[in-house]
């Protein structure tokens, strides 16, 4: 196929004529009889039954033990809908129609990863909506296996253009939005609303992707399912996931370990459900709950975190001590100063920027850390801005070391500006002035976003001694004879 396709609506139309009409028939179909109170068995029974293939596979999830736990053999669809229920009879053909749809033609990996996530995200929003909804849970359970129905759609049958986003999106340093944009015309999210709309894929799908609309619970579990499915992928005991189930646990009533073992039950779920529906093959794709494997990954994790050293930081403060008597040199002085508080005191990232260009503006002048070393060159920040204060100049202006993030500084929240937030990212930090005697010669800035965790007192104060301890250094060079 050599048609290229450039924006939402030429995109839209060629999925629904040239490459899933077939899928996008039965998906309709099934979707309306959800919609009409009163849809009979022999109605359902007719769409599934138009489709052989897709007759035999809703038997055969149908007699699965997932859903049909008496074992009871069906052979009918009106049996099926008789003993499992109307809705599950219905979604089970609209997931193997989409996995069908989809999983027949080359697929290649990108499509697989991604049906194995959304997957994942159905049965975990599914579990997730089953302790607040009384009803919609199965509806919750498709509008999350739809979630990224448009990518799910492009990479299944975007020939050409496909290889081309792929071989783009490879490219370090690449920005995904912009790459997906420039390929397709529009964005993945636009193109799954597009499909949603034209499908006619129900309330909750189409709500999914509408922030206005993340106070209605079913909205929550879709959101919060995808999410997860993605956080799994960095492993269970990532930042981005530990937060997550925070906000299941308070979002179901429940405590966040106990929010956790639901979630990796859900995880183990989910490899039945897709062996379940005949995509064995996504099975590998989702993430391991296996104990043991879990416990190999958090010790790799912890070992590759930083860990404070007390010798290490007793080391330099006693050297800078005796530069401070004896005058070091101001390379030797800053190089102890920053390998003190990163080994030392365990702070993952540390910059020092200066006062520069005629005191007009604060560059960096030293950093260390994992992803610190392009601050050098990119961190730079007038230092009086009227219209808009920051928290580099309060801090040398009225002198004081402050813990950013803790509730005694709240009040100072509005001074960490949307352009310090965007180099240096969201959560706590540490925050000095560097002066030597009265002289101002800069800021002092650490961090634990690497991992993070957050920071301590104990960290802090070391933090506040080698400041001055610095500033002493710098003070005794100055008086120099």
């Amino acid at each position: 196929m050599g048609t290229r396709s450039h924006g939402l609506q030429s995109w839209v139309d060629r999925l629904n004529q040239a490459e899933l009409p077939a899928l996008a028939a039965v998906v309709q179909d099934l979707h309306r009889l959800a919609q009409q109170e009163k849809s009979s068995v022999q109605q359902l029974a007719d769409v599934l039954l138009r489709d052989a293939s897709l007759t035999s596979k809703v038997l055969r999830v149908g007699n699965s033990v997932y859903y049909n736990p008496s074992q009871e053999p069906i052979r009918t669809i009106s049996r099926a809908i008789m003993l499992i229920g109307f809705e599950n009879v219905r979604l089970i053909g609209l997931s193997v129609s989409l996995i069908d749809g989809l999983l027949t033609r080359a697929p290649r990996e990108q499509l697989q990863e991604l049906l194995a996530r959304s997957f994942h995200a159905a049965v975990q929003a599914r579990n997730i909506a089953g302790y607040v909804l009384s009803r919609h849970q199965e509806e919750v359970f498709i509008a999350a296996l739809l979630y990224h129905l448009g990518e799910l759609a492009f990479w299944g049958c975007g020939g050409e253009q496909a290889d081309e986003l792929a071989s783009a999106l490879a490219q370090p340093g690449v920005d995904v939005d912009e790459a997906v944009r420039s390929v397709l015309g529009t964005s993945f999210r636009q193109l799954t609303q597009g499909l949603v709309k034209s499908w006619n894929l129900g309330a909750i799908a189409s709500l999914a992707h509408n922030t206005a609309n993340h106070n209605d619970p079913a909205v929550f579990a879709v959101n919060l399912g995808a999410r997860i499915s993605e956080a799994a992928l960095e492993g269970w005991d990532s930042p981005a996931m530990e937060a997550l189930v925070e906000q299941m646990a308070h979002f179901i009533g429940v405590t966040p370990q106990e929010a956790l073992q639901q979630v990796l039950a859900s995880a183990d779920e989910t490899v039945k459900v897709a062996a379940t529906f005949g995509a064995s093959k996504l099975c590998s794709l989702i993430p391991n709950t296996d104990p043991e494997q879990i416990r190999v990954q958090q010790e790799q994790r912890k070992a590759r975190l930083l860990q404070p050293n007390l010798l290490t930081l007793q080391q330099a403060l006693q050297d800078l001590g005796l530069m401070a008597s004896r005058r070091g040199d101001v390379g030797m002085i800053l190089d102890t100063l920053l390998k003190g508080l990163h080994q030392g005191a365990g702070l993952e990232r540390v910059m020092l920027v200066v006062l520069a260009d005629g005191q007009s503006c604060f560059r960096a002048k030293r950093v260390i850390g994992e992803g610190a070393q392009g601050w050098m060159s990119e961190f730079l920040l007038p230092v009086e801005q009227r219209e808009q204060p920051h928290i580099f100049s309060y801090v040398l202006r009225n002198k004081e070391a402050l813990w950013m993030g803790v509730p005694a500084s709240y009040n100072l929240n509005e001074l960490v500006t949307q352009p310090i937030r965007q180099r240096l990212g969201q959560g706590m930090f540490f925050i000095a002035p560097l002066l030597a005697g009265t002289r101002e010669i800069g800021v002092l800035y650490a961090d634990s976003r690497v991992s993070g965790r957050a920071l301590k007192h104990e960290q802090f104060v070391a933090f506040q001694r080698f400041t001055q301890l610095t500033g002493r250094c710098l003070e005794a060079l100055s008086k120099r004879p």
